[in-house]
């Protein structure tokens, strides 16, 4: 079996995640977050379909990872990316980010925006 090292070029790939945060680029953020090949930050959550709307002609595909269980997104949130010429593809927040980091290393023109798994309450 011939093993090849993944290559995400100058993309930074999720690197791990937990109760209520991921870790993208050695930083952790704490909520949820939208991730991209080139930056990663803090995101509204579903309520707010301005910030991936933001990314049309930029991305092809959202991932919308729910958390730890795969749930129906609101159809407005849905119909709102798809009017804007993206591609939503929903699944749970660690399909979501395996998903992501598979298709980062091709170069594929691809967004996450993930709800985090498990949110502490009352953490830090």
């Amino acid at each position: 079996m011939r093993l090849t090292e993944i290559s995400y070029g100058t993309a930074q790939p999720i690197e791990g995640y937990g109760p209520g945060f991921f870790r993208v680029g050695g930083h952790v953020l704490r909520g949820a977050c939208l991730i991209t090949p080139w930056d990663a930050g803090l995101w509204g959550g579903l309520e707010d379909t301005a910030t991936p709307l933001s990314l049309g002609g930029r991305i092809d595909v959202l991932f919308l990872g729910m958390g730890a269980e795969i749930a129906h997104p609101p159809r407005a949130f849905r119909e709102a990316l798809e009017a804007g010429g993206i591609g939503v593809e929903v699944m749970s927040s660690p399909a979501a980010c395996r998903t992501y980091n598979v298709l980062l290393s091709e170069g594929r023109r691809i967004a996450a925006a993930l709800l985090p798994v498990n949110p502490v309450v009352g953490g830090p």
